[in-house]
Parts: C-alpha cells; sequence; structure tokens
C-alpha cells in the first residue's frame, strides 16, 4: 500500500508537468511570426551612393540626411503599430519602435530637423520608393521591379 505522502507528490508533480506543458503550448501559440523585412531605395541611388552609407540607423534616425553625391535622402516609413515597422525596427536597426519615435519627436521640437514621411501600407510604400529620387523605405517582401533596388544592411 503505498504511502499517502506518495501518491501526493506523485499528483503535485504531474499538475506542475502539465502546467508547464500548457505554458510551452501557449508560448509556441502568441509567438509572433518572423516577418521578412526589405530595405528598398529607388534605382537613381546607384550602388556607388550607398558605399559610405554602412550605416543604416543612421539615416532611419535622420542623423544622415544626405547622400554621398549631395542629394537630399527622401525616408518613408510605415505607421508606429504597424506589424512590419515594428520588426524593421527591431531586426535591421536595432532600436524598439517608441525609441524610434521618440527620436523624431525630439528632433522636431527642436527644430533641428523633420522625421520620415509616413505611407499608409506597404504597397503606397512600394510606389513612393518607385516615384520619388534619391528615397528609402522598407517592405515584407522581396519583389522583382526595375525601379527599385535593395540596400544590402552590412
Amino acid at each position: 500500500m503505498p504511502h499517502k505522502y506518495h501518491v501526493d507528490f506523485i499528483f503535485f508533480l504531474f499538475t506542475k508537468m502539465r502546467q508547464c506543458l500548457l505554458c510551452i503550448v501557449l508560448s509556441i501559440c502568441v509567438l509572433p511570426t518572423a516577418q521578412a523585412v526589405e530595405v528598398i531605395m529607388n534605382t537613381t541611388n546607384s550602388k556607388e551612393l550607398t558605399q559610405g552609407l554602412k550605416n543604416l540607423r543612421s539615416i532611419f534616425i535622420m542623423r544622415t540626411r544626405y547622400w554621398t553625391n549631395g542629394k537630399k535622402i527622401r525616408v518613408f516609413v510605415l505607421p508606429d503599430n504597424n506589424v512590419v515597422h515594428k520588426a524593421f525596427a527591431k531586426q535591421k536597426l536595432k532600436m524598439l519602435p517608441h525609441q524610434l519615435r521618440r527620436t523624431w519627436n525630439r528632433m522636431t521640437y527642436t527644430g533641428t530637423g523633420q522625421p520620415p514621411v509616413t505611407v499608409d501600407s506597404v504597397a503606397e510604400m512600394l510606389e513612393k520608393i518607385k516615384h520619388t529620387k534619391y528615397s528609402i523605405g522598407y517592405i515584407d517582401r522581396r519583389v522583382e521591379d526595375e525601379k527599385i533596388i535593395f540596400f544590402n544592411v552590412q
């Protein structure tokens, strides 16, 4: 005949294992899917223009404002709550979206610069980049279009 404490321990152990398994299953179900982000530019931005620009972050925090040929960089971004924007900020810039927004707000309020142009969707982003010289932005997939090139982030 098993001892009462032995049965209680086994029951306790199974309960804890069930709770752990439930936590694992829930965390897997809730994890966001990996979002691929591609940085794109207008074809007027030849490869020579981007050779000196190794830091993508400096472009998007508006510290680097001109391409190496002296032309002004036109930066386009998606809204702060957009999934692609969040993935871009985290993956490519190694920042959180609210940190990026804080940087842009500081520039605006101190009068030292303007934030990037915000577009409503990935489709609009693609159109803006295709039709705006010296522009840069990001989308959620790789596309084949002769009017855009991809910015290779080092």
